[in-house]
């Protein structure tokens, strides 16, 4: 695994390059959780910093869910510690919530309440005095654009749209940190991009917001990522050291059958790894080979390719690789 991307951002002398502090929002040292012999966290340890959008990047299964369910305090940790706003979930899972907003994957809109129905309940829920109400509406109506459905049962609105409640109804009592997991799971691509929008103007504001997605294209918009597999931390560095820790090693290949060739490839001498990317194959070299060298001498090992050039690489591609040293 490459040095770059390896390093700890709980170790103080890394925490100035990377937004982290000793003063972390939130603190996770060897968190764990296991169900029966099965670890779904296995030893987790990072730093998220206030006022930081950061995000817990893996596939189905990786362990992204519960480690927000533990950051919650709705799961308790097997072994390990973890700090949210000077709280250790561990001992004290209710004085965590006051300061938090956690959105899981199935939120609890009430969907025979219209919008501002839902929004009334949950300012009830967490006790947001009267009075403050009137502005803090209206600022949610703002950025979530939901100001002309007022009156609209929520289970009327459309699946961008619910998402923009449920934020808003997280964000009513104001909390310090919001915890999203998978939040844009089954939205459209251009409320995926509004959602997007919403969660810097959040980080703008002062709030740290940890989010959980699959959808590795999104995770370059966080500030830093966190890329998981099977429970356990492979990288975690900013999305642009993530890929630049790959950087001139990377080629993308056509040919009529992708499958066939990133097969072939993957046999071949100096071939780190090979995986498809839409209709291309990605491959990264070993240190100490140049794709634009490669790819302008026209190298014999990808001649069965009907176009080879140098290419960016993209976290997925930082991701695929790491699994496969993992392997």
């Amino acid at each position: 695994m490459a040095p770059s991307i390896q390093r700890s951002v709980t170790d103080p002398s890394r925490a100035a390059s990377t937004g982290a502090s000793l003063n972390a929002s939130l603190e996770l040292r060897a968190l764990e959780r296991r169900f029966g012999g099965a670890a779904a966290v296995d030893g987790l340890s990072l730093s998220i910093a206030a006022g930081e959008l950061f995000g817990i990047v893996g596939p189905d299964g990786a362990g992204k869910t519960t480690t927000l369910r533990m950051l919650a305090g709705v799961l308790r940790p097997t072994a390990g510690t973890a700090v949210v706003a000077g709280v250790d979930v561990a001992d004290d899972p209710e004085g965590v919530k006051p300061h938090i907003a956690y959105m899981a994957q199935r939120f609890g809109l009430y969907e025979d309440l219209t919008v501002q129905e839902n929004l009334d309940f949950y300012a009830d829920l967490y006790g947001v005095p009267r009075a403050a109400r009137p502005s803090r509406l209206e600022r949610l109506y703002a950025f979530s654009n939901l100001g002309g459905f007022t009156d609209r049962l929520a289970g009327k609105l459309s699946g961008g749209m619910k998402q923009k409640l449920s934020l808003s109804c997280c964000l009513i009592h104001r909390p310090a940190i919001l915890l999203l997991d998978e939040p844009t799971f089954g939205v459209d691509p251009i409320s995926r991009r509004e959602l997007w929008l919403v969660l810097h103007e959040m980080v703008a504001d002062g709030i740290t917001i940890v989010v959980t997605t699959s959808y590795l294209d999104e995770a370059e918009r966080c500030d830093r990522v966190a890329l998981l597999n099977e429970g356990r931390l492979l990288a975690l560095d900013t999305p642009a050291a993530l890929q630049a820790s790959l950087e001139d090693r990377m080629l993308a290949l056509t040919a009529e059958r992708p499958r066939a060739l990133r097969d072939e490839v993957r046999q071949a001498r100096g071939v780190r790894s090979a995986h498809l990317f839409g209709d291309a194959v990605h491959v990264l070299l070993d240190e100490g080979e140049h794709a634009a060298t490669v790819a302008a001498v026209g190298d014999p090992r990808f001649a069965t390719a009907r176009e080879v050039v140098p290419t960016r690489p993209t976290l997925e591609d930082v991701f695929m690789s790491l699994v496969g040293e993992s392997r």
